[in-house]
């Protein structure tokens, strides 16, 4: 799938980062539009719903070896309390870009956007090391083996399957009613495969408008997401600063060594693993904390 350099500025919230980058797409350093800030209001009182989903981690005491790594992951636990979002307007859903969580709590979370690459070497990787993944997925080239994902779902880390669109346009250039097709109509499709109708959206390109937040709203989307960290082949790139912020989404692509210059894909993850242990981060599982 090919998609071009685009100039993009995002509809945030009021005091919005808009940062203009590479789209997802058959490029060397895959990475999409970063997204913009999101204010960080204080966690609501009162314990969180509890969730049936396991705690993040459990891989073996040699897991980490088998794959680069110096030292095992840190995973972070379920929270006691989920951080409190920001309500969107009326019909809309709620645009994420970083979790609210306390300036010391060092947590980041992992997504995997598109699909196109289907690594058996990433199938096992992500299974050693229980990597809490969450997979935003995109009909048109996931779906030629989505057992593929479904693997890594059921491998033991309580990683999830979330929309991508299905064809992955740039939704700020289509209608409203064509922007509910994409979004809507994945929705169908993964509900139908996986068993689950997806409760996380995420807008290829990063690219949304108002159209875009009422029509998730209306196919059952409970929240956008977007991301502040993009991993390239080697290291992040960031939207503000230069490291890692509590709270930080951080968005990777299903690429193979076509997209990523001989580079395998377990060989960009290990990268990205080893520059969240150097940093001092340990990683979470998203829907935890939405």
């Amino acid at each position: 799938m090919k998609h071009a350099r685009r100039l993009v500025a995002g509809t945030l919230a009021a005091g919005a980062l808009a940062l203009s980058l590479t789209g997802c797409g058959d490029s060397a350093a895959p990475t999409e539009r970063l997204a913009g800030r999101t204010a960080q209001p204080t966690p609501e009182a009162g314990s969180a719903t509890p969730s049936t989903a396991p705690a993040p981690g459990g891989a073996s005491d040699e897991a980490y070896k088998k794959w680069g790594l110096t030292a095992p992951l840190q995973y972070a636990p379920k929270p006691a309390q989920k951080p409190q979002i920001p309500k969107p307007g009326t019909g809309k859903v709620p645009v994420i870009d970083r979790i609210p969580v306390p300036a010391d709590d060092k947590v980041v979370f992992l997504t995997f956007d598109d699909g196109a690459e289907k690594d058996p070497e990433f199938l096992k990787m992500a299974a050693d090391l229980k990597l809490p993944i969450s997979m935003f997925l995109t009909d048109s080239v996931a779906s030629s083996d989505y057992g593929h994902f479904e693997k890594i779902r059921d491998n033991g880390s309580a990683s999830t399957i979330n929309n991508h669109t299905l064809t992955h346009p740039n939704l700020r250039t289509l209608s409203f009613e064509a922007q509910k097709k994409e979004i809507c109509g994945q929705q169908e499709r993964l509900e139908k495969r996986f068993g689950k109708r997806p409760p996380l959206f995420r807008p290829p390109f990063g690219n949304y408008n108002d159209d875009t937040l009422r029509a998730a709203s209306e196919c059952g989307v409970s929240s956008l997401v977007l991301w502040r960290v993009s991993m390239q082949i080697n290291n992040f790139q960031y939207a503000e600063g230069s490291a890692l912020k509590p709270g930080d989404i951080i968005l990777a692509h299903f690429r193979g060594p076509g997209e990523l210059k001989g580079t395998t894909e377990t060989q960009m993850t290990t990268r990205m693993l080893q520059r969240i242990q150097e940093q001092g981060y340990r990683i979470g599982r998203l829907e935890d904390y939405l």
